[in-house]
């Protein structure tokens, strides 16, 4: 049985949601205000997340940062916005999938499904050792030349599937499917944030990569910046 928790201020949404759910045989919270939803979550750790970004107490992209600080939490976004800039902020501040409203129980019980499995994936955690980074799956930590890289969740993801996959070309449409479990595709752009993002932190730059290597058109590699042919 699955805990999940529901943050909805509309109490007919709410209570059909809870109620589709539950019929399905899953343990069900709900919580109409972000913030009594952020202290469900810090107390008693769901395993899945359903968030509306229209709370009447904080805003829900706000609300997200603040969830991440706290928990990791498989959060998926439930909303009438349907708009791509409030989209791509949702998954960039660390939503793990977007659904807009109206949707069915059906849908929403999949999506958790594919979050759920998408967090348990890796069932032997293995450790990645690429030039002088280091990618733990275990601990969920990467270090570079000794030093501990401070990722987000996502970008921990991002690296550590281009590390599983060391030296071969990934595409957008395969970061997408694996990372924020679109596997039609989505917005683009969201990974080239998380990319930028971990090129600065990983010393390098677009114009100047070490250990990230883009391919036109194509996707991302990740390379030992020792070796002779990156």
């Amino acid at each position: 049985m699955t805990s999940i928790l529901v943050v909805e201020d509309d109490e007919a949404i709410r209570t059909a949601v809870a109620r589709g759910l539950r019929e399905r045989g899953h343990a069900v919270a709900t919580a109409a205000t972000g913030l009594a939803g952020l202290e469900h979550i810090i107390q008693e750790r769901p395993q899945a997340v359903l968030l509306d970004l229209g709370l009447p107490d904080v805003d829900g992209l706000t609300l997200i940062s603040m969830i991440r600080a706290a928990s990791d939490v498989p959060l998926i976004v439930i909303t009438a916005r349907d708009d791509d800039p409030t989209m791509v902020k949702a998954l960039d501040r660390g939503a793990d999938d977007y659904v807009v409203k109206p949707f069915g129980t059906d849908q929403v019980a999949a999506r958790v499904r594919a979050v759920l499995r998408r967090g348990g994936r890796d069932q032997t955690p293995t450790v990645v050792k690429v030039g002088g980074l280091v990618v733990d799956e275990g601990t969920r930590r990467a270090t570079l030349d000794g030093t501990v890289l401070e990722l987000s969740r996502k970008e921990f993801d991002l690296l550590a599937l281009l590390a599983s996959r060391r030296g071969q070309v990934v595409t957008k449409r395969e970061v997408l499917a694996e990372v924020w479990q679109q596997p039609s595709g989505g917005p683009d752009r969201t990974v080239d944030v998380h990319v930028s993002w971990l090129r600065r932190k990983l010393g390098e730059s677009a114009a100047e990569p070490r250990y990230l290597i883009s391919v036109r058109g194509v996707g991302l590699r990740l390379v030992d910046p020792g070796a002779t042919d990156p």
